[in-house]
């Protein structure tokens, strides 16, 4: 070592060395060396990071992906071997693998599009019903942008719940006639997807929210998919901790509730003071997520059957007062304080009394005024899911003479 770095040095400006001995000015050139050694991707910590980086390619063939019970295959496309998928179906699955951290590249082309056929990519799926979940939302005039081109949701306990969470809806360059380029980066809780454009986000998620937190990918939607590349490890300096809470600091949400045992509601009934739970009720506590989301597909998944539960908290007020409390909420709500029906209503996707933004789950979906008296007050709200995802966030517009219990 000491023979190579007399060699070079021996070729630098304003420097010689004599017999093997360095001067003060020959010391300077050999720290600046030393310093430029260690950040040479050569370096021993730069190989043991780049080992375990290691990209890895995933050919479309019967001995590395499952495709029990789907309808797809292994064809010939534009002079490559790639999965042809139908709608539909069941997703292709990597075999025996696991993925929790790194970066996920590959390339779609739908097929045949004639409007809306959601093309999808799943990633730390642990089983049928835990799994992180991307789609894209095809069209007929690709050329058009909408903010709802992409959209991330996890999946719980077996539901999908894209109508609790469409502020992660965004635009995407995604074409119907070519090949389209994906690469999905993971860190902890993060992640940042890229679409054809590697060097700006469509989408960037704060907080990843399915129970997985480690599984294998997999894909479904009417396509054609290719070039599948996995780097374990490869997360692009995102940081794996949670992002910023936009409601964090907002006091106005209510975040303490309890619930009560679900229940189906009939056909055609609502919900009546009959059905109050009585004394003998029991709660279990129930706190809202991020967002002020209160995320009751968490606790029971989804359900079609009119299935609903109740929730409640208190409010104290200094005086007899009416206040305003905004209220998002899916899929269908009956509102009462101290035991007396103020409000009723519905928001579900895609049904003439959806609320904005489209029947999903906002906090601008509703405002309702609450009469509390001097004292404290109950809040119940029943609950009843029959699409997808359900929840509530609630808000109150003013604390003046309030405390939420």
């Amino acid at each position: 070592m000491k023979d190579q770095l007399i060699n070079i040095l021996n070729k630098l400006p304003l420097t010689r060395v004599k017999n093997g001995d360095f001067n003060s000015f020959t010391c300077i050139w050999i720290a600046i060396l030393i310093t430029l050694c260690f950040q040479m991707p050569g370096s021993a910590d730069a190989q043991q990071k780049n080992a375990s980086r290691k990209s890895i390619n995933f050919p479309f063939e019967a001995a590395y992906w499952d495709t029990a019970s789907t309808k797809s295959a292994f064809v010939n496309f534009k002079g490559m071997k790639v999965l042809k998928m139908k709608p539909n179906t069941n997703p292709v699955v990597l075999k025996n693998y696991k993925l929790s951290n790194g970066t996920i590249e590959f390339d779609t082309q739908p097929v045949d599009v004639k409007g809306f056929s959601p093309i999808g990519v799943y990633f730390r799926r642990s089983g049928e019903k835990e799994s992180e979940y991307i789609y894209f939302r095809t069209k007929v005039d690709d050329r058009k942008r909408d903010d709802d081109d992409i959209q991330y949701v996890p999946i719980i306990k077996g539901s999908l719940p894209f109508n609790m969470y469409s502020h992660f809806d965004g635009p995407a360059d995604f074409h119907d006639d070519q090949w389209n380029h994906v690469k999905i980066v993971l860190s902890g809780v993060q992640m940042k997807v890229y679409v054809n454009n590697m060097t700006e986000t469509v989408l960037d998620v704060p907080r990843l929210e399915s129970n997985s937190s480690s599984g294998t990918i997999g894909f479904d939607g009417q396509a054609y998919f290719a070039n599948v590349v996995i780097s374990l490890g490869d997360t692009d300096g995102l940081s794996p901790l949670e992002g910023i809470d936009p409601t964090r600091h907002d006091v106005n949400y209510i975040r303490r509730w309890e619930r009560n045992t679900a229940r189906i509601l009939p056909q055609g009934k609502e919900l009546t003071v009959q059905d109050l739970p009585g004394d003998t009720a029991k709660w279990v506590p129930i706190l809202a997520e991020r967002r002020g989301m209160v995320n009751l597909t968490r606790t029971y998944g989804g359900c079609d059957t009119n299935r609903y539960v109740w929730l409640k908290t208190n409010i104290v007020s200094s005086k007899d007062q009416l206040m305003q409390c905004q209220l998002g909420f899916c899929d269908e709500v009956y509102v009462f304080v101290n035991r007396k029906l103020i409000a009723a209503d519905k928001n579900q996707f895609g049904q003439p009394m959806s609320k904005f933004p489209n029947g999903c789950l906002n906090i601008d979906n509703s405002v309702i005024t609450l009469p509390l008296k001097k004292g404290d007050n109950e809040l119940l709200i029943g609950l009843v899911n029959n699409f997808y995802g359900w929840g509530i966030m609630a808000r109150l517009r003013s604390l003046a003479g309030i405390t939420i219990l």
